[in-house]
């Protein structure tokens, strides 16, 4: 008897879940539910970590350090831009994206397939700014565990910034210089 009332209940808040996408999407494709998945998905990532750091032991700091914030912020862009827009890590997107073209120096613009089922893994692949926020929480919970050693990745990546930044520049004066700016 229980059973059949809980089919009930399910089939009842399918629909309603259904309305509800079909009401907020305005006759647009929105994966609410990949979006709901990514959400639960991130909860159980970040609670994994939040374990992980207590098993250890260690106290936490009373609050982060001035410099471990801008270590962190610039490590998180540059490692978020690298999974998300480099070249040379497109393979992992592959499997959830179509090619689009080149999107500024060693950088791709890729679009999340909608016919694979997995558009909301897509968008999260090509978003820098969807993956920044999976980056920082690792970054952060890796630097309570190894503080050190993530320390020491956070500077390499926070250098590669840095010299990206360097090879525009030194690009933008060498238009100017020679002219080809136009």
């Amino acid at each position: 008897m229980g059973t059949a009332a809980d089919s009930r209940f399910v089939r009842r808040l399918e629909r309603r879940l259904r309305g509800t996408e079909r009401d907020y999407s305005a006759g647009h494709e929105r994966p609410l539910g990949g979006y709901l998945a990514a959400m639960a998905g991130f909860g159980a990532y970040t609670a994994a970590w939040a374990t992980a750091v207590r098993l250890r032991r260690r106290p936490l700091p009373d609050r982060p350090e001035p410099w471990d914030v801008v270590l962190t912020a610039v490590a998180t862009f540059r490692l978020s831009r690298l999974l998300s827009k480099a070249s040379v890590t497109s393979p992992l997107r592959a499997p959830f994206t179509r090619y689009v073209g080149p999107q500024g120096p060693a950088e791709l613009h890729e679009e999340a397939r909608a016919d694979s089922g997995e558009e909301t893994v897509g968008e999260l692949l090509t978003c820098p700014f969807c993956m920044s926020v999976w980056v920082a929480s690792t970054l952060t919970a890796s630097r309570l565990m190894w503080p050190r050693g993530t320390r020491t990745a956070m500077g390499a990546l926070t250098a590669l910034a840095g010299a990206d930044a360097l090879q525009l520049v030194y690009a933008a004066l060498v238009d100017k210089a020679t002219g080809d700016d136009e």
